[in-house]
């Protein structure tokens, strides 16, 4: 995938990236409402071999870019049955809070649905990040239930979360309704 709006990209990640995952993913401070407060402790190597894996049939982990420089990472893994979970994470904090999430959301989500024909986008977030919540529900997703103290984090604290979905016929209909 390869999508482009403006100055926004979203492609594939590629081995050369694996570094700057690896910086991202290391650190707690953006992977705090992930559950991993103190980073994932990962390495570059296997993350060169997880992307070696991805196939747009099963799973891809994409790079975003803004003017050309990396900010963050978006994700689709297919759960079967026209089902694709997604993920994102803007990481770098100066690109935060600014709407790029919305319209980068909007650019992955219609490929998902009509390049890759899936019927429903699910996805999940931690209860306390109401930013994402508002942004998911901007863009159509309903809540299908909170699952309280479902996890622990790395520091053995009990987290809450939010299920979300998207069926491609709202995700049309919406689509519609905003063009007209």
């Amino acid at each position: 995938m390869n999508l482009a709006k403006g100055n926004l990209t979203i492609r594939n990640a590629m081995n050369t990236d694996a570094e700057q995952l690896c910086a991202w993913w290391n650190d707690g401070t953006i992977m705090a409402h992930a559950g991993f407060p103190n980073g994932l402790g990962t390495t570059a190597d296997r993350i060169r071999t997880d992307i070696s894996k991805d196939s747009d049939e099963t799973m891809r982990l994409h790079i975003i870019e803004r003017d050309g420089k990396p900010i963050g990472e978006i994700h689709y893994r297919n759960k079967g049955g026209g089902i694709a979970e997604i993920g994102i994470k803007i990481c770098d904090v100066t690109h935060q809070e600014k709407g790029l999430g919305t319209t980068l959301l909007s650019m992955f989500i219609d490929a998902l649905f009509v390049y890759y024909s899936y019927e429903k986008i699910v996805l999940d977030t931690n209860v306390n990040n109401t930013r994402a919540q508002r942004v998911y529900e901007k863009l159509g997703f309903r809540q299908v239930r909170v699952n309280e103290n479902s996890w622990q984090d790395q520091l053995g604290q009990w987290q809450s979360s939010i299920d979300y979905e998207l069926d491609a016929t709202d995700w049309r209909l919406k689509s519609v309704a905003s063009s007209s």
